[in-house]
C-alpha cells in the first residue's frame, strides 16, 4: 500500500459563489442574532443596499395625506376660518402635550429641554452636552447641578484676626479634652467604637534617623516564601555603580543565630571595644522601579501605653523620608563593578564628635521649643527647607550632596 498522496489535476480549485436570495421583506424586520460591533462598519449595508430595490412610487400627496375636506372655508365663498386663522385674544385651548412647544428655551438655566416628563413638567439637559455622552452621566450630573444650586449660600466673611485665631485654635483644644469616646463611630465600619484616645507626638528617640520604605517586587533573600526569615529585618542595601548604572546590592547573615545577636546588640549595645562583627554575606543585587522622594502622607507610628515610665502615653510619629520599589537586577558577567565586595562585617562603634553634633541639630527639631527662632537667627529658610548661609545654599542636612547615593535617589 502506498502512502504517497496524488497531486492535484487543476492547478486552481474552481470557487462557486452562491449568494443568499433577498429576503422576502424589508431587511430592517429580521431578527439576527449576531455581534452588534458588526453593524459599526459602514460596508456593513453595502451589500443590502445594493440588493434591496428602492421603491420609487410617489402619490400626489408626496406621502404626507392630508384631507382638506374638513375645513369647509376652504370650499365655501363666506365659510368661517376660525379654525383655520383663530382669533389672537380668544385662543383655543392647547393639548397638555403640546405646551412645552410653547415654552422659551432662553428663560431656563438649561437651554436644552428634553419634553414634558409625567407630571408635566420639564426635564432639562445640563448645557454644554458633548457628543455621545452616556445617558446616565447626564442624569447625574443634572441631579448634582440641582442639589448644588439648592444648598448654595452666601459665604459669611471669615474673620482672621489675631485675636480670632487664638479663639479657635483654644476652641479645638478644649475639644479634645472634653473628647467622649462613645459618640466617636468608625467612617467606614458600622459598630466599631473608639476604646483609647492617644495624643499624637513626635517621637525623640528615632527622630534624628532617616527611614526609607523599600517595596521588594517579590521577597528577598534565598529560602521559600512559606519559610520563616528572621535576617529580612536586619538586611544592609549597599549602593553600586556599573558602567553609568546606579543600583543597590542585597546583603543578609549565613544564620539566623548571627541575625538574632546582632540585633540583641543593636537594642543595646555593649560599652568598649567589647561589640564584635557580624558578617553579612552578598545575595544578589536590586534596581530601583519608582523612587518617590516626598512621602507626605505615610508615618512609622508606635503606640506607647506608658509602661515603662520613660514617657507619657501617646502615638509617636516619625516621618519618612523617601520610600522606593525594587526588583531583582539582572546578571550580566560583562558588568565591571567598582568595587564589589561579597562580604560586609558590621560592628558598633562610638560616634564622633561631627556625627553628634548632627544628631543634637535634626533632634532639636523636636526637642528645642526655640528651634525656628535659632534657625532664622542663622539664616533664612526657605520653603524647600533649605538655609542660605553666607551666600551658600546648603541642603536641609547641612552636608554637601554627591557621590553614588544622591545619583540613586
Amino acid at each position: 500500500m502506498s502512502l504517497r498522496k496524488s497531486k492535484l489535476d487543476l492547478l486552481v480549485r474552481v470557487r462557486y459563489s452562491n449568494p443568499l436570495p433577498a429576503p422576502p421583506y424589508p431587511p430592517k424586520l429580521l431578527d439576527i442574532t449576531t455581534n452588534p460591533l458588526r453593524y459599526a462598519q459602514p460596508a456593513f449595508i453595502n451589500a443590502i443596499t445594493n440588493d434591496t430595490p428602492l421603491p420609487m412610487i410617489i402619490d400626489a400627496e408626496c406621502g404626507m395625506p392630508l384631507d382638506l375636506g374638513r375645513w369647509e372655508c376652504l370650499w365655501e365663498e363666506d365659510g368661517n376660518d376660525t379654525t383655520l386663522n383663530p382669533d389672537p385674544d380668544n385662543l383655543p385651548s392647547l393639548d397638555p402635550k403640546d405646551r412645552f412647544l410653547l415654552s422659551d428655551p432662553s428663560a431656563s438655566a438649561a437651554p436644552y429641554p428634553n419634553g414634558p416628563t409625567i407630571s408635566g413638567t420639564l426635564s432639562p439637559l445640563p448645557p454644554h452636552v458633548p457628543w455621545l455622552r452616556k445617558t446616565e452621566y447626564l442624569s447625574r450630573e443634572g441631579v448634582q447641578r440641582t442639589s448644588s444650586h439648592e444648598s448654595k449660600q452666601v459665604l459669611q466673611p471669615i474673620d482672621v484676626s489675631h485675636e480670632a485665631q487664638l479663639c479657635t485654635i483654644e476652641a479645638g483644644f478644649a475639644a479634645c479634652t472634653s473628647l467622649d469616646l462613645i459618640t466617636l463611630s468608625h467612617p467606614n465600619k458600622a459598630g466599631v467604637t473608639a476604646v483609647e484616645s492617644y495624643e499624637v507626638l513626635p517621637d525623640a528617640d528615632i527622630w534624628a534617623n532617616a527611614y526609607d520604605l523599600f517595596r521588594f517586587s517579590e521577597r528577598p533573600g534565598e529560602r521559600p516564601a512559606d519559610t520563616e526569615d528572621p535576617r529580612l529585618d536586619c538586611a544592609i542595601l549597599r549602593p553600586m555603580e556599573s558602567d553609568g548604572d546606579h543600583f543597590l546590592a542585597y546583603y543578609l547573615t549565613k544564620e539566623d543565630a548571627d541575625a538574632l545577636e546582632f540585633k540583641e546588640e543593636r537594642l543595646a549595645p555593649k560599652g568598649g571595644d567589647e561589640n564584635g562583627s557580624t558578617a553579612f554575606h552578598f545575595i544578589r543585587d536590586y534596581e530601583t522601579v519608582k523612587i518617590e522622594q516626598e512621602v507626605p502622607n505615610e508615618f512609622l507610628l508606635l503606640l506607647d501605653n506608658g509602661d515603662t515610665g520613660e514617657r507619657r502615653p501617646g502615638a509617636y510619629y516619625k516621618n519618612i523620608e523617601r520610600k522606593m520599589t525594587l526588583k531583582k537586577k539582572r546578571m550580566n558577567q560583562s558588568d565591571t563593578y567598582a568595587d564589589k565586595w561579597q562580604v560586609v562585617h558590621i560592628s558598633h562603634v562610638p560616634m564622633s564628635s561631627e556625627e553628634i553634633d548632627e544628631r543634637n541639630d535634626a533632634l532639636s527639631e523636636v526637642v528645642d521649643p526655640l528651634y525656628l527662632f535659632s534657625r532664622d537667627a542663622e539664616g533664612e529658610v526657605d520653603a524647600d527647607g533649605e538655609v542660605d548661609v553666607g551666600g551658600i545654599e546648603m541642603g536641609a542636612e547641612g552636608g554637601a550632596e554627591g557621590g553614588i547615593m544622591a545619583e540613586i535617589f
